[in-house]
């Protein structure tokens, strides 16, 4: 007897505990999402000649295809920074006005400065999300820099702020 007692217990711990179990946030399924923005198969191979003058003078830019492939929800593009690393030039507080930002480092190294954060040196294969809006400044590069970002949207305001 005290052990059919023992098995109710567990079982009505166990239930308790179902219960109490929070439910996952729902998810979109795949077919929503695509009906958003329908996206194409883009590919991107690297070709130096790719690379062009962009947002700063201070960088060449290689454009991924990713912005006409997503109908303008995602851009992305390698920035080859430009030696040497001029501070008149180049260390302008701004902020970007986006949804998402992602910054990978794909050789070299990156200094900036983000308002709230400190300084931050980025080396190859570091990574970080730049949250929007955050206010920040570039302090130095190395002469091989190269980044892979990702913003979302694809076209977005930078807002360049008093030094």
């Amino acid at each position: 007897m005290a052990r059919a007692k023992r098995k109710k217990a567990t079982k009505a711990k166990a239930t308790k505990a179902k219960s109490k179990k929070k439910r996952p946030a729902k998810r979109m399924s795949v077919a929503s999402r695509a009906k958003r923005r329908p996206q194409t198969f883009t590919v991107s191979h690297h070709r130096e000649q790719d690379f062009d003058a962009g947002l700063r003078t201070y960088a060449k830019y290689r454009d991924l295809g990713i912005a006409p492939a997503t109908g303008g929800m995602v851009q992305a593009h390698v920035i080859r920074m430009v030696p040497p690393y001029r501070p008149q030039e180049v260390a302008t507080p701004h902020y970007h006005d986006v949804d998402f930002q992602m910054v990978y480092v794909l050789k070299g190294w990156y200094k900036t400065e983000f308002e709230g954060e400190g300084v931050h040196t980025f080396h190859a294969g570091s990574a970080w999300l730049q949250p929007p809006k955050i206010k920040h400044t570039v302090l130095g590069y190395s002469d091989d820099c190269e980044l892979l970002e990702i913003v979302l949207p694809a076209d977005f305001e930078t807002v360049t702020l008093p030094g």
